[in-house]
């Protein structure tokens, strides 16, 4: 395996690391979403309402992490339950008011913060940072067998 191949995974750890919050039912100790309620939230906006099979196949995660997840974004107000909109009998989880007018707020933020980080980046490096970004996440989907849905 080559060296940059090395350096990938390096560097890839450490992002990681960069964005995790410690969290408490959907929200983090700095009053944004948790980690795993802003992606949650991020696909029910793309998406639309996913029941919770629906959720499991695109997250790859069984129904229980799902069901703790999807509590907790109810319990704060920004998912609620509905009936499935095509009649089917699961119900199914769609983001509220609160929820994407949240989503948005931490965004915002996320942005700002990727702003500061690449003040002094010429534009054609963030454009080119984000096309290999893409890449790169793409390509990790199309092994997993799920692609994540772009608006």
């Amino acid at each position: 395996m080559s060296r940059p191949t090395y350096e990938v995974e390096y560097e890839q750890m450490l992002l990681s690391r960069h964005g995790l919050l410690q969290h408490r039912d959907g929200r983090a100790k700095d009053g944004g979403l948790e980690r795993s309620a802003y992606i949650l939230l991020s696909r029910l906006r793309v998406q639309g309402p996913m029941s919770i099979g629906e959720l499991s196949d695109a997250f790859g995660l069984d129904a229980s992490t799902l069901n703790r997840q999807t509590a907790a974004v109810m319990h704060t107000g920004l998912a609620e339950r509905i009936p499935d909109p095509a009649g089917g009998m699961a119900r199914k989880f769609r983001i509220t008011d609160e929820g994407a007018r949240l989503l948005d707020e931490e965004r915002e933020r996320t942005v700002r913060s990727l702003r500061r980080v690449m003040a002094d980046w010429p534009e054609q490096d963030i454009a080119a940072f984000a096309a290999y970004l893409k890449r790169f996440n793409t390509g990790i989907e199309r092994l997993g067998g799920r692609p994540w849905p772009r608006p």
